[in-house]
């Protein structure tokens, strides 16, 4: 989209302003960006932390969120246009899961690692008072880089669930394969599948027990106890089943060398816990 122009304040800079000016660059990579002490009469674009306008918190009435959490800039800005990046409820989910922690430390001055990271990006009294805008551009392509992975992140996440949804669909024995190592557990929710197959990142094929609604780390059906942290050799001693490498302690996870054998794990342990499909 076409933004044009923006204007932040200078001088020291915070994570709230740093990553207002990441989200608008990315939004625009033509953007251009000026910082200073006032906002010069007839500035055109976006007025941001700065000048009381729309995109400014330090107001007396300052908007905050239902939960209590006051906006800063760089929320102002999400709010605004976070639904031309991100679908509407992953846009909320990152407001409340990144966007908050940011705000949140430019109106209270609470502790955040992030807003340290980009703050510790300003100079230090021994150096060059000139290369202050250096470090504001470089403490920019910081954040926009953060912030580009996490689109990526969540953008292959929103694309996992779809897929994961509609395999659901067709699923009648309690058992789902998928084709790559993908997020599923929150398309599973509310679903009667017991266990996942899909291809292990170091070969083979893991089978995860899914988790209950209620507790992540709470399998429905975990594999048999006897199972549980034995060796390579006692686990196909006990099951019969030739490429089963490995079974985890908690009895959530399985590794086999081949996709006919996973099956045979998550089927035999339906079988043992007596809940067959």
């Amino acid at each position: 989209m076409k933004i044009g122009e923006g204007f932040t304040h200078g001088g020291i800079f915070h994570a709230d302003d740093v990553f207002a000016t990441a989200l608008l660059r990315i939004l625009d990579p033509e953007i251009k960006i000026a910082r200073g002490p006032v906002v010069p009469d007839g500035q055109k674009g976006i007025v941001y932390d700065i000048g009381g306008g729309s995109f400014d918190h330090h107001q007396k009435d300052r908007r905050i969120r239902e939960n209590g959490v006051p906006y800063a800039a760089f929320g102002l800005l999400w709010e605004r246009f976070g639904e031309e990046i991100l679908c509407r409820e992953d846009a909320e989910r990152f407001d409340r899961e990144f966007v908050q922690q940011i705000d949140q430390a430019d109106n209270t001055g609470g502790p955040n690692l992030l807003s340290l990271t980009i703050a510790d990006r300003n100079l230090t009294w021994q150096e060059d008072p000139m290369m202050a805008e250096h470090a504001f551009e470089e403490a920019v392509g910081y954040a926009k880089e953060i912030l580009g992975c996490r689109f990526r992140q969540i953008r292959a996440a929103r694309s996992a669930y779809e897929i994961v949804c509609e395999k659901a669909e067709n699923c009648e024995d309690g058992i789902l394969y998928l084709e790559y190592a993908m997020p599923w557990k929150g398309a599973l929710k509310g679903r009667d599948i017991l266990y996942v197959i899909y291809p292990s990142m170091r070969g083979g094929y893991n089978i995860q027990a899914v988790p209950t609604d209620e507790d992540e780390m709470k399998p429905k059906i975990p594999f048999p106890e006897k199972w549980r942290g034995m060796s390579q050799k006692e686990l196909q001693r006990l099951t019969g089943i030739g490429s089963l490498i490995f079974c985890h302690m908690a009895g959530f996870l399985g590794v086999t060398g081949t996709l006919e054998d996973a099956y045979q794990v998550a089927r035999t342990s339906l079988e043992m816990s007596g809940n067959r499909k």
